[in-house]
């Protein structure tokens, strides 16, 4: 079962990743993403950290998938900051002024939260 949920956590987390890499190549998504500050294209100091927190989905994923006994033993470490980091973007998300992003981002999150903890359980 921890398997089933470290791999639930890591596919849920490439949703997010793959819209930061679609901001980063100048994607219109704006609207979902930094509380919807900016509606269009984000602008290149955006864009930039788009990068890096693509970056940084993929490090949890694989400090998820670690802690279960998968992939990168060297990030389980990093599982439970991992799981912190996702509850405070759940919060985040779900507090978001941008409806698009929080009816989009909130359920996913929750998702990768229910997962992790669950990882972290077992």
């Amino acid at each position: 079962m921890t398997h089933v949920l470290a791999f639930a956590y890591a596919g849920l987390a490439a949703l997010p990743v793959l819209m930061h890499l679609a901001n980063a190549a100048g994607a219109p998504l704006g609207r979902f993403t930094v509380g919807g500050r900016f509606q269009g294209r984000l602008p290149p100091v955006w864009r930039g950290l788009a990068l890096v927190q693509a970056a940084l989905l993929c490090t949890m994923a694989g400090a998820v998938l670690a802690r279960a006994g998968l992939g990168a033993l060297p990030l389980a470490p990093l599982f439970w900051p991992a799981l912190a980091l996702t509850i405070l973007s759940l919060a985040a998300n779900a507090a978001s002024p941008s409806r698009p992003e929080r009816l989009l981002w909130t359920p996913v999150l929750f998702l990768m939260a229910a997962a992790a903890l669950g990882t972290g359980l077992s």
